[in-house]
């Protein structure tokens, strides 16, 4: 095993993916990962704080790129379209990763103990935007609902775009699901 071959931390989620999808979350073990992946245990740890965290590694970077794409958009902006612009970010994120992206949320569907980490990471996604939407000079409850409701089309979007049969856009899915979101909070004339 080379302990510092290039790659160690791309390998050990591919290791990951693999066996949860072949053995299930719960039966797989961090030493087979290591082991998949060509590593040692110590190198999986030196990347990943335990076996779940392979799942949700990119969740930073995720959130980065959309409060900073609100951060970014232009102060007259209104909030929904600010989280919108937000959103469009997040699915340059996941250019090319369809495949990947399938396969996690298969593996997290299947345990409960990783869905509650991913409602977690949402919520902590919520939270950022809203706080975001904030330092834009946005009040309460203004700027939590559009934060709740731009994470309600995130999970929503991205739900469809990972079941859907054939490949598409993230970010094109993504502005669907807000102009749905759109079409319910339209006023009837």
């Amino acid at each position: 095993m080379g302990r510092w071959a290039p790659g160690a931390r791309g390998r050990l989620a591919e290791a990951a993916l693999e066996l949860y999808g072949e053995h299930g979350y719960e039966q797989t073990t961090v030493a087979e990962i290591a082991r998949r992946a060509g590593v040692t245990e110590r190198t999986f740890f030196r990347h990943y704080a335990d076996k779940r965290e392979v799942l949700f590694d990119g969740a930073g970077a995720l959130r980065d790129a959309l409060v900073t794409a609100v951060a970014e958009a232009r102060p007259e902006t209104a909030p929904i379209e600010a989280v919108a612009a937000g959103l469009d970010a997040v699915g340059e994120v996941f250019v090319g990763r369809h495949a990947q992206s399938r396969r996690r949320q298969a593996v997290i569907a299947a345990n409960p103990e990783l869905q509650e980490r991913e409602l977690i990471k949402l919520a902590s996604m919520a939270a950022a935007l809203a706080e975001t939407l904030h330092a834009r000079g946005v009040a309460e409850p203004t700027a939590g609902l559009a934060a709740e409701a731009g994470i309600a089309v995130f999970k929503i979007g991205f739900e469809l775009w990972v079941t859907a049969p054939e490949e598409r856009e993230l970010a094109q899915v993504m502005r669907e699901s807000m102009d749905a979101l759109r079409s319910v909070t339209a006023t009837a004339r």
